[in-house]
């Protein structure tokens, strides 16, 4: 800002001071009088940076600074930092509000203003402008109107530079404006060749034409966007030098004909001929070739009559020849650089070469012109580089600045909160580094740009970091094509960017509701869950891994079937939850315990943690990846085995899969951290165990074969699943090399006697493998069962910490653990250890009230004895059944059920046969159907789909065959399958996947691959939620699930030395027009606010739709913009890559491609339609 008393005391030295004249000969338009006349005044006629960069060199000159704004501007900084401000261009297009001349001029006259500095871009190099000035009695501060006239014609500049002498590539003599013209030019001397607008620079409305079916629409895209910037759509074209350096020479001048340089700069490295980085000096570049270059600079400049500051640029080959490209007869973006190695202020320099001060008087003489060190500039762009650079706008919800020695920023609209349009250059700031050498140079850069923080836009950092890394760079090794043949520096490590998109989550929670469905009305409690102390600085005790992983799982299985002891496996962290909290519990809970289990529990034999339902509900509903849950509690949890539930040829899915994605899914399990797999399926049908277990052993694991138990083997009456039915089983499964026998008794039905027989008569055949029971209390007897399977001859049975024990869960751990101390089967844990974990348990379950199965379920019933009903799905079957409004007819459900499975063939009740059952029963239901209407009218009900699919063997052969004759009812003539269902799938080509995954997604790895080849589209839903959010497994589960409360103040543990501290603050009760709301954070101190769209209130609102990114018929907006050329219409028939829409923003124009071929279906645009990114455009089918 202006300094009223710095402006009064130089105004009284400026008054002090006389006119001096000074009387000499000077040819080539130099005038022979140069008087000093002080200003007073100068309008900045530009906006952003530029104008920023000159109201500062006013204020130290003691100078009044004017700036003028457009109405889209009227909340820019530039405004803000000028003495004073005036509207320009009202009702205008943004751009055309810089253009108006005589506003300007009428701005100047009123305000009593004495010069004008044009900056660069807009009218900077407007002959037309700088007269108009000079003709309303100002002064220009820049060249002569007859210079910036010449310099601008490019013909006219090519003229100059023949008659100085300076080497010029060979072009067309005049300015081109039809494309037949531009056709006949390069038919004539040949490809390649330059499009350059003819009245402008900076890169705009400049194309490289390499093939001639190219040249029609290159120059009509070169020419609108030159028209666009300029005014005027004339071309220039030339032909192409190949792989030259591009260097360009500041020059200096007075009104008297001294001409100085301030050496030159290496602008080589650029992207659509827009420079990127600079550096000054130009590395590498020989002495002499660089004398010849600012010699013939200088030469120009003084044959032309050439002052104040412009700069004259080359191009130079591998040969060490330069040509002359143009003269820029303005100040340069980055003239920074420049001043940064010369301590040259340029810009002042501008100002008191208009005053009428010569070179000598200002200390500029050629020997005092040293360069010192080493200077580069980075043009930190909202644009995205993982796009093609297309620009990007929105709020700057984060701004935060890399800062230091030998650092300097030149920006313009950065602080957080503004507003980054469409209208106008995607210059965001300009970041300078000097320092001795060019790599501390670009150390110093680096440093300095990973300080960055900007949140809410994208930015090209990324893309510059890996500039200023490549080692060619470093040496200084660049020509034009540096960034073409580099496609390294497009690989980006993607910004994690986890408080914003924390922030977004929490925002959308608190205006949008709960982002995973809650099962009841109930809120989580207001409580933080006590864990019990354990001492970290040691290492946990060993326990039975340690054998497995040294010795392998036969030894493993040895030393299982040795101990003496009882040996229990802990389902809190998986099937415990699944039955009781619908599979709910997130890992942040998980992993808060994990350490203290690792420490007390060593002697378990392994921790059922993972598989099943797990992985599902982690993708779809908590919102975090499973593998990642895995990897942390091994990290947790080294010294207990780990184990899983994997459903054979299902793998961890509802369906078959190929064979290599089950064996590749273990492998990958086994890396991950997996110990143990207990394989079962669902109807024991033996050709999908096997592969399971082939899997599983290949991998490394522990193969634990389970056999699905159900009926009663006490019951004489029920014959087909009798003992001798299991025995065999078990026989098989032996003889298949199972590592250990399991027992699973998913619904509960092993009842004390039956089990007692059971495990006798399996440990009788078997004495050497050891025997494993899985079993669900529902019916209350599980504990008995339990005991009497130890006493069988069971090596280890399963139990649930107290607290998550009973009913549909697993028996109690503290039970079985208290009922055997001081007998032979004692199982060494300390009562006062399980309570001190139950304590944990009964505090983290009141988090998932709203999951909690007792709402509906008070208690264990008996009736799982004729039900038959797996622990796991009596309690999803009562939520459903409440939620379908089913809840009084629960027992007729229940009944239904028993129907159902007598219906199928009586047959085995597990994941996914369970369901298949489920779905009927409910099926008749809601139609009232009995069993025997169901038979009957078999051939013209609508089954539900998992019916169907069991009865064509997509899941297997049931024993004993599928029902007749209700399966042939059914299906009629629908396929059937023979056989193991997946035997005949086709291999998965699991590269082509992950490409195709990396194609709407960034970072993917193969265990994303491997999620998306089980689950694919709740696999897509993940990776774009964690896009979108990041990682909310770090959020306490309250806040998870139902947002923080206004005021509240918390911290979120990203990772290890890294916490955010977090307080709500507010929701704004004001809805925009387009239907967002604004929710205000404090993040770490500072405030924060996150935009989310009201999807209740945007219902009554018209907002363009958005393009579902996953869904290729639809295609959107590459970036934000306006529509200015439909190329097809609904119906047209449209190839893939042909050209749909062009699209203009920041003065930049795109075509957007079709993504297909097709035909269009709907377009959602007309011309002049302002879009934002990822707007729907149109629908391709």
């Amino acid at each position: 800002m202006f300094i009223p008393a710095a402006q009064s005391a130089y105004r009284t030295l400026r008054k002090t001071q006389p006119r001096v004249r000074l009387n000499a000969i000077f040819k080539n338009g130099y005038s022979s009088k140069v008087e000093y006349k002080p200003i007073r005044s100068v309008l900045v006629a530009n906006r952003g940076e530029i104008a920023i960069r000159v109201f500062r060199a006013c204020t130290e000159l003691g100078i009044k600074s004017v700036a003028v704004y457009s109405e889209q501007d009227k909340m820019h900084m530039h405004r803000q930092k000028a003495d004073e401000s005036y509207i320009v261009g009202k009702g205008l297009p943004p751009v055309e509000a810089y253009l108006n001349i005589p506003e300007l001029i009428r701005v100047c006259k009123e305000n009593d203003v004495d010069a004008v500095h044009p900056g660069y871009g807009f009218l900077s190099e407007r002959s037309d402008f700088a007269q108009a000035v000079i003709d309303a009695g100002l002064r220009f501060i820049g060249p002569s109107p007859e210079v910036v006239q010449k310099m601008g014609d490019k013909v006219a500049a090519r003229v100059a530079a023949i008659e100085a002498g300076v080497p010029i590539v060979p072009g067309t003599d005049g300015p081109v404006t039809t494309k037949e013209e531009a056709l006949e030019f390069c038919k004539k001397h040949g490809l390649p060749v330059i499009f350059k607008a003819a009245y402008g620079g900076g890169g705009r409305g400049m194309r490289v034409v390499r093939k001639m079916e190219d040249v029609e629409e290159s120059f009509q895209r070169a020419s609108s966007e030159a028209k666009a910037a300029f005014g005027n759509g004339a071309m220039f074209i030339e032909k192409f030098i190949e792989r030259p350096r591009h260097i360009e020479v500041q020059l200096l001048g007075d009104k008297a004909g001294n001409v100085v340089h301030l050496y030159e700069r290496d602008c080589s490295v650029q992207r659509r001929h827009q420079k990127v980085v600079e550096i000054a000096p130009a590395p590498r570049l020989p002495i002499e070739i660089r004398d010849k270059m600012t010699e013939a600079a200088v030469r120009l400049a003084r044959h032309v009559g050439y002052e104040n500051a412009g700069t004259v640029e080359f191009l130079c080959d591998e040969s060490g020849n330069f040509y002359f490209i143009e003269v820029n007869a303005r100040l340069q973006v980055e003239h920074t650089v420049t001043e940064e190695i010369t301590g040259i202020d340029l810009v002042q320099s501008q100002i008191r070469v208009a005053e009428g001060m010569t070179l000598p008087e200002l200390g500029y003489t050629q020997d005092k012109i040293v360069p010192r060190g080493y200077a580069i500039q980075c043009r930190v762009t909202t644009e995205d580089p993982a796009n093609d650079f297309q620009p990007n706008t929105g709020r700057l919800e984060v701004f935060r600045s890399g800062e230091g020695m030998g650092i300097r920023l030149d920006s313009a609209s950065a602080y957080a909160g503004a507003i980054i349009s469409p209208y106008y250059d995607s210059l965001l700031v300009k970041v300078i580094s000097h320092a001795s050498d060019l790599q501390s140079s670009a150390s110093k850069m680096n440093r300095a740009l990973r300080e960055f923080r900007i949140r809410g836009v994208k930015t090209n950092i990324p893309f510059l970091l890996n500039v200023l890394e490549n080692q060619k760079f470093l040496h200084g090794v660049l020509d034009t094509y540096f960034i073409d043949e580099h496609p390294q520096l497009f690989k980006f490590k993607p910004s994690l960017n986890r408080a914003q998109k924390l922030l977004n989550y929490m925002g959308e929670v608190l205006v949008n509701g709960p982002q995973t469905p809650l099962a009841t009305t109930l809120k989580p409690a207001l409580v933080s869950p006590h864990v019990p102390e354990v001492p970290l600085v040691t290492e946990p005790p060993k326990g039975l891994r340690e054998v497995l992983v040294c010795e392998g799982p036969e030894a493993f299985a040895k030393e299982v079937r040795n101990r003496k002891e009882l040996l229990l496996m802990d389902t809190t962290f998986r099937d415990a939850h699944q039955s009781l909290l619908a599979t709910r519990v997130r890992s942040h809970d998980l992993l808060k315990i994990s350490p203290y289990v690792a420490h007390k529990f060593n002697n378990l034999y392994s921790l059922e943690n993972w598989g099943g339902a797990t992985f599902d509900v982690a993708l779809r509903f908590l919102h975090e990846c499973p593998w990642e849950r895995l990897e942390e509690m091994r990290k947790r949890i080294p010294n207990i085995p780990f184990q899983m539930l994997l459903r054979g040829a299902n793998a961890v899915g509802y369906t078959s899969y190929p064979d290599n994605v089950v064996y590749k899914f273990c492998e990958l399990a086994v890396q991950t951290g997996m110990d143990i797999f207990r394989v079962f399926d669902s109807l024991n049908y033996l050709p999908n165990l096997i592969l399971g277990m082939e899997a599983a052993g290949k991998a490394g694991g522990v193969v634990e074969a389970a056999i699905s138990y159900t009926g009663d083997v006490s019951d004489p009456k029920r014959t087909k699943y009798d003992l001798k039915y299991y025995t065999n089983l078990a026989d098989e499964l032996v003889k298949a090399g199972t590592h250990v026998l399991c027992i699973k008794d998913m619904a509960g039905l092993l009842k004390p006697e039956s089990a007692r027989l059971l495990i006798t008569a399996i440990r009788d055949k078997h004495p050497d493998i050891p025997i494993h029971i899985h079993t669900h209390d529902t019916s209350g007897a599980g504990v008995a069962s339990m005991l009497a399977c130890a006493n069988a001859g069971a090596d280890v049975v399963d139990v649930a910490v107290d607290s998550m024990s009973g009913m549909t869960s697993q028996p109690s751990m503290g039970a079985v653990v208290a009922s055997l101390q001081g007998t032979p089967l004692d199982t060494n844990l300390d009562l006062r250890t399980v309570s001190e974990y139950s304590a944990y348990w009964e505090q983290t379950r009141t988090l998932y009230a709203p999951f909690e199965c007792t709402t509906t379920m008070r208690s264990g019933n008996a009736d799982v004895y004729l039900n038959e009903i797996p622990g796991g799905q009596y309690t999803n079957l009562q939520f459903q059944a409440f939620s379908l409004g089913l809840g009084d007819f629960f027992e007729d459900v229940k009944k239904a059920y028993r129907e159902a499975n007598l219906l199928l063939g009586d047959i085995i009740k597990v994941t996914p046969s369970s369901k298949v059952v489920g779905d009927l029963a409910q099926f008749m239901v809601q139609n009232d159907l009995t069993a025997d209407q169901v038979l009957e009218r078999a051939e013209e009900l609508s089954f539900p789909k998992s019916v169907v699919e069991y009865l064509q063997g997509s899941i297997g052969i049931p024993h004993g065959g599928f029902p007749e004759p209700l399966r042939s009812r059914v299906l009629k003539d629908m396929p059937r399958i023979e056989g193991r269902p997946g035997a005949e799938l086709k291999d998965l080509d699991f590269d082509k996947l992950k490409k195709e995954l990396q194609e709407s997604h960034t970072c993917v790895t193969n265990r994303d691959v491997m999620s998306a080849a089980l689950y694919p589209q709740v696999t897509n839903d993940f990776l774009n939620f964690r896009e979108k959010y990041g990682p909310v497994d770090k959020l306490d589960t309250r806040i998870f699930l139902t947002g923080p409360k206004v005021g509240e103040e918390f911290d979120v543990p990203l990772e290890r030395g890294k916490t955010l501290s977090v307080k709500a603050l507010a929701v704004s009760a004001d809805l925009k027009p387009n239907g967002i709301r604004e929710v205000f954070f404090e993040l770490n101190g500072q405030l924060r606010a996150v935009h989310i769209l009201d999807k209740e209130a945007v219902k009554e609102i018209h907002v363009h739709p958005k393009a579902n990114k996953s869904n290729k018929s639809e295609v959107g907006a590459p970036m934000p913009g306006t529509v200015i050329d439909i190329r097809v219409k609904v119906g047209d028939k449209v190839e893939k890559g042909q050209p749909l829409v062009v699209l203009s923003a920041m003065k930049m124009e795109m075509v957007v491609q079709s993504p297909l071929a097709g035909v269009v279906k709907k377009l959602e645009i007309a011309n002049g339609t302002k879009l934002e990114g990822e707007d729907l455009i149109m629908i391709i089918e």
